[in-house]
């Protein structure tokens, strides 16, 4: 049903980025060995589907109501090319990027932002404009390159890791492609080789390097990466947010998105094909983010006081944590990497850091369990010791370090590289990069602020 679609050619196409593939893998995971990190023009196809005999390669599916989803993908010859990480000297002024209109830019030519997001390891991040998007290095921070379209914005950037393979929704005022549509764009080629088409607008792409998952406001469908056929559908409460977390590790397939009814969450273990649902809060959902390894989930409610971490295995409750009293939209949340911390954001202004007293001495076939107390404490209420008699507000646990910000706009958190730092994306162009004391903890430090969408300012 649906047809490749090429996206519309200006005067001057900007030409591709010819990005080589590193020794070594860029994914700092030594563990995750991934298909698409492979020299150029590989033809196994027990990892992406060999060219075949007619120019394309497409499947469709028939959801048995109107929310149809169809696909197409051209794989002649398609090279996967990896983006080397950048090298790691002291960070200078930051200069403007490759671009097709790099040259052009000036201040009143600001683009407007409409998407912001991390890759899977949190070393780039995506921006989706109301003229294309771009792609950036978190440390050091840099722009990597840019495509601006003429003709309309990018409501959608999703990376995978490091390689030139994005997914692409249209967006804004003028959307570039369809909102019902998600492009799969080969940077290497400066155009789109596939697609997926829908009856309703997408709200959220997610990738893997062996799967696509499309949110739906009722609906999430995944599809297998190599050929884009459809392997699996499922139900939601409505999700405009579209929420949905996937795990990273290979071998390791969780997928966890709202349940079918209020404050529950589903988590889908496709290894071990069986559902856990968890009912996690009384109100609706407001955020949740997974693990890398998909052992843990934290979730928030539109309350926006209470952040509880959940086992997917079996769906105990680990941990509660406070981030205040007041009522908050919840943005972001983000697990670090050796899951010992928790970050968050709302539209409070702040950023929390939180200590996690999950045991990680954990075998694979283990499920995460609440730990003794580690070094160093979470830090409670002061009025801790006639815990029991007060209320719960007072046994919650309760930020180690905070960030302030400016309240109202929309931030996403991020565990950094680098020891006990955060990364923070602000929908106003801001990049934050601080650092919090693991063991006094209180403010953070500030160690680098910039405007991306002006790269000769900052703050």
């Amino acid at each position: 049903m649906a047809a490749l679609s090429v996206p519309p050619s200006s005067s001057s196409p900007p030409p591709p980025l010819s990005w080589t593939n590193p020794n070594s893998d860029p994914n700092p995971n030594p563990n995750l060995t991934s298909p698409f990190l492979l020299p150029p023009h590989d033809d196994d196809e027990a990892q992406f589907s060999s060219p075949s005999p007619s120019p394309s390669a497409s499947a469709s599916a028939d959801p048995p109501d109107n929310e149809d989803a169809s696909g197409s993908l051209e794989n002649p010859d398609l090279g996967i090319h990896s983006i080397p990480p950048p090298p790691p000297p002291p960070l200078t002024a930051v200069q403007p990027s490759l671009s097709a209109s790099s040259s052009s830019w000036s201040p009143s030519l600001m683009p407007s932002l409409l998407h912001l997001s991390f890759n899977q390891d949190h070393g780039c991040f995506a921006a989706g404009t109301d003229r294309g998007f771009r792609i950036y290095n978190c440390d050091p921070f840099r722009e990597i390159f840019r495509r601006d379209f003429d003709s309309g914005g990018i409501g959608v950037v999703e990376m995978l890791f490091r390689c030139n393979i994005l997914a692409l929704v249209g967006g804004g005022p003028q959307p570039y492609y369809p909102p019902n549509k998600v492009m799969i764009w080969d940077d290497h080629q400066s155009r789109c080789i596939g697609e997926l088409s829908f009856r309703s607008e997408v709200r959220a792409v997610r990738l893997r390097r062996d799967r696509i998952i499309v949110v739906l406001d009722h609906k999430i469908f995944v599809y297998n990466f190599a050929d884009l056929k459809l392997v699996h559908q499922i139900e939601t409460v409505p999700n405009p947010k579209g929420l949905c977390a996937v795990s990273q590790q290979q071998g390791s397939l969780v997928l966890v998105c709202p349940g079918g009814q209020k404050g529950q969450v589903r988590v889908e273990h496709y290894g071990a094909r069986r559902t856990k649902f968890i009912m996690a809060h009384d109100s609706r959902i407001a955020c949740f983010t997974l693990s890398q390894d998909g052992r843990l989930i934290a979730t928030a409610s539109t309350k926006g006081t209470l952040i509880r971490i959940f086992s997917t295995v079996d769906g105990s409750i680990l941990q509660e944590l406070r981030r205040g009293a007041d009522r908050a939209e919840i943005y972001s949340l983000a697990f670090s990497a050796n899951m010992q911390w928790l970050a968050v954001s709302s539209d409070k202004g702040t950023v929390h850091v939180f200590n996690l007293k999950v045991n990680l001495g954990l075998t694979g076939n283990d499920r995460p369990r609440p730990a003794p107390e580690p070094n160093p404490p979470a830090i409670t209420s002061s009025l801790s010791f006639i815990k029991g008699v007060l209320p719960k507000y007072f046994n919650s646990e309760w930020s180690v370090a905070q960030f302030r910000l400016h309240e109202g706009l929309q931030y996403n958190v991020a565990f950094g590289h680098q020891r006990n730092t955060i990364v923070i994306l602000g929908m106003d162009g801001s990049f934050y990069r601080c650092q919090f004391d693991p063991v006094n903890g209180g403010e953070m430090t500030q160690m680098e602020c910039y405007n991306f969408l002006k790269p000769e300012e900052t703050f």
